[in-house]
């Protein structure tokens, strides 16, 4: 089966590398980035990486279910990524690299399956996520709609 093309973005972050890697594993910053969502993550090789939070039926839910596959603070992070209990995995590669005033965050997307219908909201999605992140990394706050 043929793969979808990897999703690209490239941010810089006015902060420095460990500050950018707390705002993408840290409890706080995802509860804010992903609206609610709990970050259950252990950043070893292997552990899980889980964003969950309360279902439509009131009991706890997975939105998004990974597998750490690697982990080097503050430079690179790389996880699997199936949307809730989809079959569907495809893989996450964030690169942080610092640049004299700021840091480069380079996110890769990857490893799609033709039919997965979590390309299309993905490729949607993570440019909102990446802005958030920038906004509260730089000011402490994100944009809140009326």
């Amino acid at each position: 089966m043929a793969e979808q093309p990897p999703l690209r973005f490239v941010f810089y972050f006015a902060g420095p590398p460990d500050k950018v890697w707390q705002g993408f594993v840290s409890s706080e910053s995802n509860r804010i980035i992903f609206t609610g969502a709990e970050l259950e993550a252990d950043l070893k090789p292997g552990g899980l990486m889980n964003w969950v939070g309360t279902g439509t039926d009131g009991k706890r839910s997975i939105y998004v279910r990974g597998e750490v596959l690697q982990s080097e603070p503050p430079r690179l992070l790389q996880y699997t990524f199936a949307i809730g209990l989809s079959n569907k995995v495809s893989r996450v590669t964030i690169e942080l690299v610092p640049e004299s005033e700021a840091t480069r965050v380079s996110v890769t997307h990857d490893q799609w399956v033709e039919d997965d219908a979590a390309y299309a909201s993905s490729a949607d999605g993570w440019p909102r996520i990446l802005s958030r992140l920038k906004t509260l990394i730089e000011t402490g706050k994100t944009f809140k709609p009326h």
